[in-house]
Order: C-alpha cells, then structure tokens, then sequence
C-alpha cells in the first residue's frame, strides 16, 4: 500500500508531525524531491527536531528511509544530519540512497546566494540553499548523478566540462572566484565514500517491497502552491511538490499510490515572497505568529519570521484537488483558541467579480479575500483526545472548512505532540 503524504498550501503546514505518526504504521518512507531547502520539525521521546533530508521516519527502528531520485541529495549534509541524529541517542536508521538521485553540488549553494545578491530587492525570495541552480543543472543535463561516481575517468572529463562553462558565468556575470577542477574531483570522490554504503536501485527496492505488501509512505516537501506549474509561478521552488510527482522522484507506477494525505493549517502562513491573499499584518499577525506552531512560526531551515494570514478556503481547495487528497489533516488547531472571531478567505475578488476558483498569479496579485467570520471557542484544546469534547465552535469551524475545501478531515492535530492528534 503507497500513501503519499503532502502539504496543501506553500508549504510549513506540519507535514513532520504527521509524517512521523503515520510512520509507526508504514516500513518505508520516501523522500521524493526537494533538498535540504525545506525542515520538517518533530517532537519526540527524543526530544525536538528540524529535519531537513532524512525522511521523517527515521526515529523508528522498524522503517527504512529512502532518498529517492527527484532528491536534491546535499551528500555532507545528510551525513551531519544522520550524525546528529545518532549524537543525541536515536538509534542508527537504515538509510537507502538511489543511484539515480542527483548531487547537490557545492557551487549550486553559491550561485544560489550570487544570484540573490544580483537581484537584490527583486529576488524570489530563496533559501539560498542551492535548489534552484541544482534542479536547473540536472534538466540541462550538466548534473552529477550518484552513479557517475563510480566511474572515475568519465568523472573526471564532466568535471572540466562543467567547470568551463560555470567559470565563465563566475567571471562574466558574478565577478566572482573560478572554479578548481582537480579540487572539485577530489570532492566528489570524498562524496563517493560517504554515500557508498547507502547507494542501492531504489525503483527496483521499492517494486519488490510492493510485491511483498509493505506500507509504503511518500513525504513531499513544501506545499500544492510553491509546485513550479501549479503554484504562484515564479515564486516556487524547482521540483514538483505535488503528490503525482511522488511516483517519479520515487520510481514506482503512479497507479500504486491510492491514498493521498493532504495537510493543511487551520489557518495560513508562508515563508519567502509571493501572492498571499490572506495574509495579516502588524499586530494581529505579531500574535498569530507568537502563538502559532511550536514556539512560533519561524522557517525550520531560515528561522525567517513567516507571514500570517487567515485560514483560505479557496488556495486550499484548489491545493487538495491539484494534490488528488483523498483525505486532509487539519493542524495546529489549538494555536486559534485565543480568538472572539476566525475570518474564513471563502471568495477572490478580482477586478469586482467574486470567484471560488484560485487563479494564475497575474490574477492573484489583484485578488482581495472575501471572508465569512465564524465565531471562536476562547478556550484551550489541547489534551482533547475525541473529536465530540471538542467546543461546539470548534468542531463548526472545522467542518465549515470540511465543507469549503470538499474533502473529508479525517485528522485534527491539536498540539505539537505525536500523541496530540484527533482521529475522526
């Protein structure tokens, strides 16, 4: 059985926790795209974590973890982080890197912070984790695949020719130091080493794990907005966050996944720019933020503030369909129960006419939120384990969103804890 479990915003909507509950119950959990760009924060008997690489399974000891192809694979990075991991008592995980996935490379992190510096207030808002560089390199064809390592005269040639042609755009474009070949072979052998025990045929594991009936888990990164055809283009990240994608960035049929968990918040917040149309300010925000997440909503990669807003029916609809939910996790819950009133973004209003339907971003921009007000529970929830003791205002709330968003919510997580989660 394959679930994939995806965020359906612009990312930040708790897939961590999530992901780490549903990992008692599954043997192999994927990571399918992304890099180290995004964090997954999870609270544990070990304590508190921001994951960055490692799937969000690795604190059980019965569950493989599996880099996957459409990885962007930071290799020193993943190993620091099983590092940390193991420092702070956690058992060593069992750890699978596919021979297809492609190598973060040191220069894409730098060409990544030049560009930022070269646009300066027009920037897109990067983590300047080299994401973007990294992902326009493989489809160039000028990527280093994990395989290549392995092969140390074809290595070396690539090597000089990708190091030609980055020199020039360092020179010309950046002002800024050349490239070494010989230093950068060197590197890549070192990454060689590091990486070698974990690489196997990813696909091919995976083919045989289905045969044999495991639970599968595919963790996505980010959220349906910042999905490079699907979000607000061009303030996206450069892989698909989409659960579709999953099959690809893993390497099984797309067939294969028949459930798609889809997270969300119970109200909205984004890191980085981009079209917001919920998005509050000043103090109402400053709140909001303070109270919000697990000691406040900062990025788990940045620690950049994250912007605010109220819960957007339409983006999160529209974000459950492009994601194929068949199911949603609704999150942070109890941050809310400080409120007389919660503003729900039901409607767009673009150029006079009200729509339901999320736009393209041109149209976004101009978008002002129509809101219905529902009334608060002004009291905390947390500890609550059954859906029924729950506050009459809150379970309305919750399925005036069930209603909007047309997918059932089948998750309500009312506290950072694993164990803090209401199972409808």
């Amino acid at each position: 059985m394959v679930k994939a479990i995806v965020g359906a915003n612009w990312g930040d909507e708790g897939k961590g926790k999530i992901t780490d509950m549903l990992g008692q119950e599954s043997d192999i959990i994927v990571r399918f795209q992304g890099g180290s760009n995004a964090g997954h924060t999870i609270i544990n008997n070990y304590g508190k974590f921001a994951l960055h690489l490692l799937p969000s399974g690795v604190f059980y000891d019965h569950t493989t973890s599996v880099i996957g192809n459409g990885v962007a694979l930071n290799i020193p990075y993943l190993f620091n982080e099983i590092k940390s991991l193991v420092d702070r008592g956690v058992p060593e995980p069992k750890i699978l890197v596919s021979d297809r996935a492609q190598i973060m490379m040191p220069y894409h992190i730098l060409f990544d912070q030049y560009e930022e510096e070269r646009l300066g207030g027009k920037s897109f808002g990067s983590t300047k984790s080299g994401i973007a560089p990294f992902y326009s390199d493989k489809y160039a064809k000028i990527g280093f695949q994990v395989s290549e390592l392995f092969d140390e005269e074809a290595l070396r040639e690539k090597v000089e020719r990708v190091c030609e042609l980055k020199n020039v755009i360092l020179e010309h474009l950046y002002h800024k130091p050349a490239l070494n070949p010989d230093e950068l072979f060197n590197l890549l052998i070192d990454y060689r080493n590091m990486v070698e025990p974990y690489v196997c045929d990813v696909s091919a594991f995976l083919h045989q794990a289905m045969k044999e009936g495991k639970n599968i888990l595919l963790e996505g990164q980010l959220g349906a907005l910042k999905d490079p055809d699907f979000g607000i283009y061009p303030m996206v990240t450069s892989s698909s966050t989409l659960a579709a994608y999953g099959a690809i960035g893993a390497g099984i049929p797309a067939y294969e996944i028949k459930n798609v968990i889809t997270v969300a918040k119970a109200y909205s917040s984004a890191v980085g720019a981009g079209e917001f149309v919920s998005e509050i300010f000043g103090e109402e925000a400053d709140e909001l933020r303070r109270r919000g997440g697990d000691g406040g909503e900062y990025g788990a990669t940045t620690g950049r503030p994250r912007r605010m807003g109220w819960f957007d029916a339409v983006a999160t609809r529209y974000g459950c369909r492009m994601q194929g939910a068949t199911e949603v996790a609704l999150t942070v819950l109890d941050v809310l129960g400080y409120l007389e009133e919660l503003p729900v973004c039901v409607g767009y209003e673009i150029d006079g006419v009200v729509t339901k339907d999320f736009p393209t971003t041109v149209k976004l921009a101009k978008a002002k939120p129509v809101y219905e007000v529902l009334p608060g529970w002004k009291q905390e929830i947390r500890g609550i384990k059954k859906y029924e003791d729950l506050p009459e205002n809150c379970r309305k709330y919750i399925e005036f969103i069930e209603k909007e968003i047309e997918v059932p919510i089948t998750l309500v997580s009312n506290g950072p804890g694993r164990d803090e989660i209401i199972k409808r």
